[in-house]
């Protein structure tokens, strides 16, 4: 008798089908959640690539093939391992000279990382230093070896030496500050 009392106390008793189908249910409501979250994160990324936000938030273009100072033959006086905001240009009309006003005002706004950036200035390489530079203490006169690997432009230099970032000479400087700003932000360098 011990024998069937055992028996029966160790046998649970079997649900009924309601509970069972509440139990089945609960089991696919379960895995919908999943399958609805990974199919619509899924489908989110192929949208979001297909349209025209995809990509990198970037203004200016990345300089390609990896390009660094050091390649250039790059001579300035003073420490380079600064951020740089650096024109080259084959030579500098009003235009250009406005330009450079504009980045020594885009340095201004830089506030706390004013110190981090340092701005220079490549010419034509037969003349010395243009008078109009003397309005400008803080630009410096950047040499080249290389020049020929260098198109006109800006560009933003890390302190590594690594030319990043490419601007045509006509960029509006919002959003030349705008990527400085992320940049300087996010390096732990310099």
């Amino acid at each position: 008798m011990n024998d069937i009392q055992s028996n029966n106390q160790s046998v649970p008793p079997q649900p009924g089908p309601a509970v069972v189908r509440r139990h089945r249910l609960q089991m696919i409501g379960i895995m919908l959640i999943g399958f609805v979250t990974l199919g619509g994160s899924y489908a989110m990324f192929y949208f979001a690539k297909s349209g025209g936000s995809w990509g990198t938030t970037n203004h200016g273009e990345f300089v390609t093939p990896h390009t660094t100072t050091e390649q250039l033959g790059w001579q300035v006086a003073g420490n380079p391992q600064h951020w740089w905001l650096w024109m080259v240009t084959s030579g500098c009309d009003a235009a250009c000279q406005d330009q450079v006003q504009k980045m020594q005002a885009l340095h201004k706004l830089l506030n706390r990382d004013v110190d981090r950036l340092r701005r220079g200035y490549t010419g034509p390489q037969e003349a010395p230093a243009p008078p109009w530079m003397a309005r400008y203490p803080a630009l410096a006169t950047v040499n080249v070896a290389d020049r020929s690997a260098v198109e006109d432009g800006i560009y933003i230099i890390d302190p590594n030496g690594n030319l990043v970032l490419y601007y045509p000479l006509d960029v509006d400087p919002k959003p030349l500050l705008e990527d400085l700003k992320k940049l300087l932000k996010v390096s732990q360098i310099g």
